[in-house]
């Protein structure tokens, strides 16, 4: 059987093997094809294109929420990141920490992707600071956008602007017309949507938000003990229906790319450690897995973005991962 996949993050090494046909799918031919992962997303819920792809975990929620059956989840998740950590602001905003964000204008890509939705989730379980505090610029225009696609319209109470046409969000901060911006995806030459193009991480006007992200990291990891997960991967609803083994085949497949890239992982590890690049003390912390695929070992995180989706307007309820993932995939 043919299925066509798309993974955005296709360099990621732990979806690579995959992507590449060096790990295969028992009984699968997965024929690939790369897209950026914000394009990818706008086509799959535009048109289905794909059977395999990858997807962000909000608007997976926010689709099912909707009544949206098209597309099952499988507990592969491609990517993930601490993203409050990556906020950036302008120098002279008068902002220095997280709870001067009151009242002040942040861009952002779109209002309801998954990294926003984490960083707004930290903001106002961690330092007070509700949606409804800040102004919010939104960049990606309605046409090429995920939220044209999920019919999102903004929460309650929370003030949304669209950015022009004839700018993004990387010039207004620039300008002035932004004091910060919640998540930041520069254009690039394979996606449609994104069209900043500014480099803020190195521009002497701007600032992180957190000058010490890896401290801020190791202080959101002690309180909520999970690392946040950003995409995952869906089925085209009617093949899982029809072919239920290949839902965990294709699950098993990416579970063993993920154990390659562990293993490699764990040999630069001792590399580096045996070399004396890293200090003796480093080894037993980086010999940890914390990239693991599945409901299990994911619930925390899981549940989590599904209690901030809920919280912040997203999705009509609190979404339960048995309506997100396949049945077969909940004990994985």
């Amino acid at each position: 059987m043919k299925l066509r996949l798309s993974i955005g993050m296709s360099s990621n090494p732990r979806t690579r093997p995959v992507f590449e046909n060096k790990v295969k799918a028992d009984g699968i031919d997965l024929v690939p094809t790369k897209v950026h992962v914000a394009e990818l997303f706008w086509r799959q819920l535009r048109s289905a294109e794909f059977d395999v792809s990858e997807m962000s975990m909000s608007t997976l929620m926010m689709a099912v929420a909707q009544g949206d059956d098209r597309f099952v989840g499988l507990p592969i998740f491609t990517t993930r990141r601490l993203f409050h950590t990556a906020m950036l602001v302008r120098k002279d905003s008068g902002i220095d920490k997280p709870q001067d964000l009151k009242g002040k204008r942040v861009g952002v890509p779109e209002y309801q992707q998954t990294s926003a939705l984490w960083t707004r989730g930290v903001l106002k379980n961690h330092f007070g600071v509700e949606d409804r505090d800040m102004e919010h610029w939104m960049d990606r225009q309605l046409a090429h956008s995920h939220r044209g696609e999920v019919g999102f319209t903004p929460p309650k109470g929370v003030i949304i602007h669209q950015v022009p046409g004839d700018t993004d969000i990387g010039e207004m901060i620039l300008q002035g017309r932004l004091d910060a911006v919640m998540s930041y995806n520069p254009a690039r030459g394979d996606s449609a949507l994104d069209r900043a193009s500014a480099d803020l991480a190195n521009h002497p006007q701007i600032k992180p938000l957190f000058p010490d992200k890896y401290a801020e990291a190791v202080r959101f990891r002690e309180k909520e003990g999970l690392y946040p997960i950003n995409h995952g991967m869906v089925i085209k609803r009617e093949l899982a229906e029809k072919h239920p083994w290949a839902v965990l085949n294709i699950y098993k497949a990416f579970e063993k790319a993920n154990e390659i890239a562990e293993a490699q992982r764990l040999e630069h590890t001792e590399y580096h450690t045996e070399t004396g690049l890293l200090p003796p003390e480093a080894k037993k912390a980086l010999a940890t897995q914390v990239l693991h695929h599945g409901v299990r070992n994911n619930r925390k995180a899981l549940e989590r973005a599904a209690q901030f989706s809920f919280e912040q307007g997203l999705t009509p309820r609190l979404m339960k991962l048995e309506e997100l993932f396949a049945p077969s995939t909940m004990e994985q």
